[in-house]
């Protein structure tokens, strides 16, 4: 049986979305539906109650997604198992898809679905920036930043294994190597963007500042030197194998150079892109400094129903 592990904080607005996506289409021996409501002081578990015997609501006090994660763990029954974030939407059947690979018969551990983001509705910086972001090589090879990653019972021992991380996503599938781990091209999720530049500057500054905790628990393993690694633009320096050597996601120059020469069209996308960089920089400065990697800044916009 497949598991499906979903920690939710105060997602009463877009949880039940996500569940009737998944029941419509599964049987009650197919798929196992954990949601762990964490800190929530909303109706989260009433919302996901009310869909039945098919979701099992598990209430933890800690407002945290780590101890979400490790609750859902316990309280899973199968594998292969799958992280979903409250707020994107996936099908059973895309879950089926996402499963194929991780039966055991391939070096395949680790997979996530295509990303749909639907633009429509958002402002014209946050579409420009999208387009961008979505052409990055790392966004469309890597499994972060969709909100569901599923893996096999050995890849789950490969996830278990990190620390809590703010990036946890991101840590997750550079937990695996490039043959390890799958995009699936016949499963789909939907990823809300935010709506505004005021809430997508609060995302990119969440992600440079995990982004910077997750080096820092880089070097710590490798036992190098622990020094900021971005210039003055909030991009990654150009270093064969991710930064300093270490696997990274980090948008480098010659990627923004590489999107131009193929499109020339998006220079303008490009400027939003650095300018998002530049000022989610800035923001994170402060976080870095004093080690605040537990302030989310969610964003409101991307949960409007």
């Amino acid at each position: 049986m497949t598991s499906i592990v979903i920690p939710a904080h105060n997602e009463s607005r877009v949880i039940g979305r996500l569940l009737d996506s998944l029941l419509a289409e599964s049987s009650a021996d197919e798929i196992d539906i954990v949601v762990v409501c964490n800190g929530c002081t909303d109706d989260t578990a009433q919302v996901a109650g009310r869909r039945g015997a098919g979701v099992r609501v598990v209430e933890i006090p800690e407002p945290s997604k780590h101890e979400a994660l490790r609750v859902g763990d316990e309280h899973a029954r199968g594998f292969p198992r799958l992280y979903v974030d409250a707020d994107v939407v996936i099908a059973a059947s895309d879950v089926r898809e996402l499963t194929h690979s991780l039966d055991g018969s391939s070096a395949i551990l680790a997979t996530a679905p295509e990303r749909e983001v639907p633009l429509a509705g958002c402002a014209w910086r946050v579409r420009a920036y999208y387009q961008v972001w979505q052409r990055l090589p790392a966004v469309r090879e890597g499994l972060f930043g969709r909100g569901v990653i599923a893996v096999s019972e050995a890849g789950h021992a490969r996830i278990a294994a990190l620390p809590p991380l703010m990036a946890d996503d991101l840590a997750a599938s550079l937990a695996f190597a490039p043959d390890e781990r799958l995009v699936v091209d016949t499963a789909r999720v939907v990823v809300h963007p935010p709506r505004t530049w005021s809430d997508l500057i609060k995302r990119r500054i969440r992600a440079a500042t995990s982004s910077a905790q997750l080096e820092h628990y880089q070097r710590q393993e490798q036992g190098g030197p622990d020094k900021d690694e971005q210039d003055d633009s909030g991009l990654g320096h150009e270093t064969a194998g991710g930064t300093a050597g270490r696997p990274s996601a980090r948008t480098s120059k010659a990627d923004l150079r590489a999107i131009l020469r193929a499109e020339p069209k998006l220079i303008l996308g490009v400027v939003v892109f650095v300018a998002a960089a530049v000022v989610a920089r800035r923001g994170s400065r402060k976080a870095i400094r004093s080690q605040d990697f537990g302030t989310w800044l969610r964003d409101e916009s991307s949960r409007q129903g």
